[in-house]
């Protein structure tokens, strides 16, 4: 069953953001646009590659009205041991959740049982906290959160356009398509 149009589960986590630790929950991530990163563990390798790169967007999503969270299934003191002692994680500003209890990686169904590790999954939840966007990955396969920023405007351009879709590579200012008969055959 696909978790698109589904509601975010109720969770509660604590979580290391900008110093401190911290209290979340599906509520927290309602009100605005969020992105969730799952990523498999602190401490290891293409992880931290993927959460500098997202850190190096997070300007970009903030301003259009995104929060960003990282999930783990490690706990938020590790998040701020790994933040202390790693050069890239050290630059990151947005929430880092832990979730050691594994609900919040089994709620998005990216929790890989045998190993106890959230996988690569990245999510786009409205303000509503519906899922819009679902993408994972292979463990060895890193995400570029250059496209995530274009998957974000696209969401936000569908729901604030009712009726129209953007196509592939579509790009803010771009062009869209207006579902309809007269379409069928045509693109």
């Amino acid at each position: 069953m696909s978790l698109i149009g589904s509601e975010i589960k109720p969770f509660k986590a604590s979580a290391y953001h900008n110093g401190k630790f911290i209290e979340l929950s599906e509520a927290d991530l309602k009100g605005k646009w969020s992105v969730i990163c799952f990523y498999p563990a602190d401490f290891s390798f293409v992880c931290p590659t993927e959460l500098e790169d997202l850190q190096n967007q997070y300007e970009t999503l903030k301003s259009l009205g995104v929060e960003v969270y990282s999930v783990s299934t490690d706990t938020h003191f590790t998040h701020k041991a790994w933040h202390d002692h790693s050069e890239a994680i050290g630059k990151i500003t947005y929430t880092m959740i832990g979730d050691p209890s594994q609900t919040i990686s089994r709620n998005f169904d990216v929790l890989n049982e045998e190993q106890g590790l959230s996988e690569r999954g990245t999510f786009i939840l409205d303000p509503d906290g519906i899922i819009q966007t679902v993408e994972v990955n292979a463990d060895g396969i890193g995400r570029d959160a250059g496209t995530l920023v274009n998957k974000v405007k696209a969401a936000q351009y569908v729901r604030s356009h009712p009726g129209e879709v953007c196509p592939a590579k579509w790009q803010e200012g771009a062009g869209t398509l207006k579902p309809s008969l007269d379409l069928v055959g045509k693109i």
